[in-house]
């Protein structure tokens, strides 16, 4: 039924050559910019309905807003080389799983420049082996707390108040969270409650939403930077933003895990949070092709033991420590790089690090990553709004971080029982068609190297499909 598996990854790995020599022979244009005096992501499925986009336009006159979207990816993985596995590693056997999620976005506009923002959602479904196994996993739409049955959230509540520096409508912002505009190109935003950290910082046009773009973890974001999240990737805080078309500042303090990958959290927030600082410089070269560097640092106060600390409880035959008696501070790092390069074509670059001497703590397991990629348009091919995008993310763990899984020690992604070191690295393709406004269909194809760092087990060949709906 499948090929061989010693065969399988390099019929594979020659397509996505392939598919790479395309992309660098031809050539996305950055997303249009949009209008800032117009309903964002507009025309959508709406626009199918008579009078739809007329009354939603018109709820915005009247201080309200109200979108939503729906996002259905199935994926799964081949069978692959396994000569063991341990309780967090991807299964051997062919997988595959379904995920889904809708989101209802629904704003109020409180005084001039000032809104409120609360977000209802559904989520359904498991990631590939209940999303362990892959330090990078495949599927950023996939938590770590899976349910068969659907699950109703609040994933944001909060307020932000905009605050006008210059006398302009020059100012835009794609964000689908915020009215529309006008919006001054110099701006102080300030934002508090709860929100995803990524809803601020490391953004990337071709590179930052796993519902239109690529799907794995450290395409995403930085999977070597420890980013504040519960198990299901929110958090509470307080951003504030400066920002004036070339340059912007944004500042951040949020909430971290009580445990380790956990869902409560720590509500000592003067001793355990994560404070964040992104710098970001924007810029036009040639004929106007847009291009940004955002250069992030962070600093998690938590309780995570040493690597050494769990390596030793490992040796001794006892469970290693949940949390350490004493508080210590995680540092992180993360550049993040955009550029349009022609009409039709625009590549990313994502770096990410932490000391790697504490286990990780919230977002993944990996100390250091390098993300990079191509992102292309249809217009050659009369399909202006499909987006073809090829890229990899190549990540480690530190010595110590190594030892721990050695020694057969089990983190909350990865640990396969044993381990012979190898960085994981992961190549991913995908193509995005646009069927009708607002209605997105697209097919994924992941080549996962070394997965949880073992070079004993895999390649993991992963086959998704991804449909996505929104107004």
């Amino acid at each position: 039924m499948f090929r061989k598996p010693s065969r399988l990854p390099g019929l594979v790995a020659l397509v996505l050559l392939g598919l790479l020599s395309a992309l660098t022979l031809t050539a996305l244009p950055a997303q249009a910019q949009r209008s800032v005096a117009a309903p964002i992501y507009q025309p959508n499925l709406d626009s199918a309905i008579s009078g739809a986009e007329e009354w939603l336009a018109k709820l915005e006159e009247q201080g309200w807003f109200l979108r939503g979207q729906m996002t259905t990816i199935l994926q799964g993985h081949l069978r692959m080389h396994s000569p063991y596995q341990g309780p967090a590693s991807l299964d051997a056997r062919p997988v595959f799983r379904n995920t889904e999620s809708i989101d209802l976005v629904i704003g109020r506009r409180l005084w001039d420049n000032a809104e409120a923002v609360v977000v209802p959602m559904m989520t359904r479904g498991f990631g590939m082996s209940n999303a362990v196994g892959v330090a990078s996993f495949p599927n950023n739409e996939a938590f770590r707390l899976g349910s068969r049955d659907p699950y109703v959230l609040v994933s944001r509540a909060f307020i932000r108040q905009t605050i006008d520096l210059s006398y302009d409508a020059e100012g835009s912002d794609p964000d689908p969270m915020r009215f529309a505009g006008p919006l001054a190109r110099e701006r102080i935003t300030i934002t508090a409650g709860k929100v995803s950290v990524w809803d601020f910082f490391d953004d990337n046009r071709y590179a930052h939403d796993a519902r239109s773009q690529f799907l794995g973890w450290g395409m995403v974001g930085a999977a070597g930077f420890d980013y504040a999240a519960d198990a299901r990737g929110f958090t509470n805080g307080l951003v504030v933003e400066w920002e004036d078309g070339t340059w912007a500042v944004r500042q951040g303090a949020f909430m971290i895990s009580k445990r380790a990958n956990g869902l409560a959290l720590d509500q000592q927030i003067f001793k355990g949070y994560q404070t964040l600082t992104e710098v970001d410089r924007f810029w036009r070269l040639g004929s106007n092709r847009p291009g940004a560097v955002r250069l992030i640092a962070g600093a998690s106060s938590t309780r995570a033991p040493t690597w050494e600390a769990m390596t030793a409880a490992v040796q001794l035959g006892i469970d290693p420590p949940i949390a350490a008696q004493q508080r210590s501070v995680k540092p992180n790092l993360a550049l993040n790089a955009e550029q349009e390069l022609t009409d039709v074509l625009g590549a990313f670059l994502r770096l990410g690090w932490n000391d790697g001497l504490r286990r990780n703590w919230m977002y993944t397991e990996q100390d250091w990553s390098t993300s990079a990629g191509l992102a292309m348009n249809g217009l050659r091919w009369n399909r202006p709004d499909d987006t073809i995008g090829l890229g990899f993310n190549l990540g480690g763990i530190s010595r110590s971080h190594q030892r721990f899984l050695e020694a057969g020690g089990i983190g909350f992604i990865t640990g396969d029982g044993r381990l012979r070191y190898r960085p994981e690295a992961v190549i991913e393709t995908y193509y995005d068609a646009k069927l009708y406004p607002g209605l997105n269909a697209a097919v994924n194809l992941q080549l996962v190297q070394n997965p949880a760092y073992n070079a004993d087990r895999g390649p993991a060949v992963v086959l998704g499909a991804r449909v996505r709906a929104a107004f």
